[in-house]
C-alpha cells in the first residue's frame, strides 16, 4: 500500500470516528431533551404578575434597591413571563403587615426580616440574628446547608408561608451614643432605640429599649428623646446623618452579628407556579443574598473612612466589662424564652448545635487570620 493510501485511510478512520462520537452525543442530547420535555410542563403563553411588599422605605439604599434588582432578574430570566412589582413600606400596606398580607394571599411576597414577627412567633428572631451569635457567613451556612431552611419552613408552614434567605447586612455597628459607655452602670436607664432580641437583652442589662421608626430616629436623638440608637452600619448611618447629632460611634454590633433578611412567599401560590419559575425566584433570591452582603461590605468600608476623616465623632469599642455583661444578659434572656416556648427551644437547640460544630472549624480557620495575621 502506498504512503498516500495509508494517509487517506487514517483520514477516513479519523472522520468516521468523529462522526460516531457526534452521532452518539446527539442521540444522548436528544434523549435528555425528550426526557426533560416529559418532566417539565411549561406553558410559555402564561404570565404571572406578583406584588412584593417590603418593610423598607421606598428605594431604601441597598436593601430596597436590591428588591427592585431581584424583580428585574426574575423578569429577565423568565423571558418576561413573570413580573414582580415592588412596593416600599407604606406604599401598599404598612411596613410591618407583610406577614399577615402574604399569609392571607392578599400579597404574593414580602421582603423583610423574621424578627419583625416575634409577636406572632417567639422563635422568629433566631432566623434573623442572635446577640453574640453567628455571623452572616455562618447564618447562611446554617440555613442553606445545615438544616435551618427545613426548620424555618416548618415554623412558617401553619401560616401558608415559604421563607427564602434573601440578603444580609453583615455585622452591624454597636450604635450611636451621646453618652460614653465605660461600664455596665452607664447602661442603666439609658434610652436606646433597639429592636428584637437585642432590645430584650438591653433591658435585661438595665437599659430602656424603645421602638422608634427610622424616620423619627434623627429628630429623637437630636432632641434627647433617646440617648442612643443602633441602625445598620457606616453607609446607612452616614446617610441618615447620625454623625451630626451623636458624639460616639460604638462597635461591635453585639446585638446583630449577621442579620438574615428574608423573602416570604405565599406557599400555595408559589406551588402553583411552573417549576422553572419557582427555581427562578429561588435563584434570584440567592443572587440578591450574595450581592447584598458584598455591597454592604464595600459601602461600609468606604463610609467608615468618611466618618473617621470628615467628622468629629469618636469611634469607640465597648469595654470588655460591658461586653461580658451583655453576653450574660443574652444568656439569661434566651434561657427565659426557651423555658416558656417549646418551639423556640427546638429552634434554639438546632441553632446552637450547628454553631458549636462550626465554631471549632472557624477557630482554626477564619479566626486565626483576624486575630494573629491581621
Amino acid at each position: 500500500m502506498s504512503d498516500n493510501n495509508s494517509s487517506n485511510r487514517r483520514s477516513f478512520l479519523k472522520k468516521a470516528s468523529s462522526a460516531a462520537v457526534i452521532a452518539s452525543s446527539t442521540a444522548g442530547l436528544t434523549s435528555c431533551i425528550s426526557e426533560s420535555t416529559k418532566t417539565v410542563n411549561i406553558n410559555f403563553n402564561n404570565t404571572y404578575k406578583w406584588k412584593m411588599t417590603t418593610t423598607w422605605p421606598p428605594n431604601f439604599p441597598v436593601v430596597g434597591e436590591g428588591c427592585k434588582m431581584m424583580a428585574e432578574w426574575v423578569k429577565e430570566m423568565s423571558g418576561g413571563r413573570m413580573e414582580i412589582t415592588v412596593y416600599g413600606a407604606g406604599e401598599l400596606i404598612p411596613a410591618l403587615e407583610g406577614f399577615d398580607a402574604v399569609s392571607s394571599g392578599a400579597i404574593e411576597m414580602n421582603h423583610g426580616a423574621a424578627y419583625y414577627w416575634a409577636g406572632k412567633l417567639i422563635c422568629a428572631p433566631f432566623f434573623t440574628a442572635v446577640p453574640f451569635g453567628m455571623n452572616a457567613q455562618q447564618m447562611g451556612s446554617w440555613i442553606i446547608s445545615g438544616g435551618g431552611q427545613q426548620l424555618w419552613e416548618e415554623v412558617y408552614k401553619p401560616y401558608d408561608l415559604l421563607p427564602i434567605i434573601c440578603g444580609n447586612t453583615g455585622v452591624q455597628m454597636g450604635g450611636w451614643f451621646n453618652k460614653e459607655v465605660n461600664s455596665l452602670d452607664d447602661l442603666k436607664g439609658l434610652k436606646m432605640r433597639i429592636p428584637g432580641l437585642g432590645g430584650k437583652v438591653f433591658a435585661k442589662a438595665g437599659g430602656t429599649p424603645l421602638l422608634v421608626s427610622g424616620g423619627e430616629i434623627y429628630t429623637n436623638l437630636e432632641r434627647g428623646v433617646i440617648d442612643a440608637t443602633e441602625w445598620i452600619g457606616p453607609y446607612h448611618d452616614y446617610k441618615m446623618g447620625f454623625h451630626q447629632v451623636a458624639k460616639y460611634y460604638y462597635y461591635p454590633g453585639w446585638h446583630e452579628p449577621g442579620p438574615v433578611l428574608e423573602l416570604i412567599c405565599n406557599k400555595s401560590k408559589f406551588n402553583e407556579l411552573p417549576s422553572d419559575l419557582q427555581e427562578i425566584v429561588r435563584t434570584a433570591a440567592y443572587r440578591l443574598n450574595r450581592w447584598m452582603m458584598a455591597e454592604f461590605d464595600y459601602k461600609n468600608g468606604e463610609y467608615l473612612q468618611k466618618i473617621i476623616n470628615e467628622t468629629d465623632v469618636e469611634l469607640k469599642a465597648f469595654p470588655a466589662e460591658v461586653m461580658h455583661g451583655l453576653q450574660q444578659a443574652t444568656k439569661d434572656t434566651i434561657d427565659e424564652l426557651v423555658e416558656k416556648d417549646e418551639q423556640t427551644r427546638k429552634v434554639y437547640e438546632h441553632y446552637s448545635n450547628f454553631r458549636n460544630n462550626i465554631k471549632s472549624w472557624m477557630n482554626i480557620s477564619e479566626k486565626i487570620f483576624y486575630n494573629e495575621i491581621g
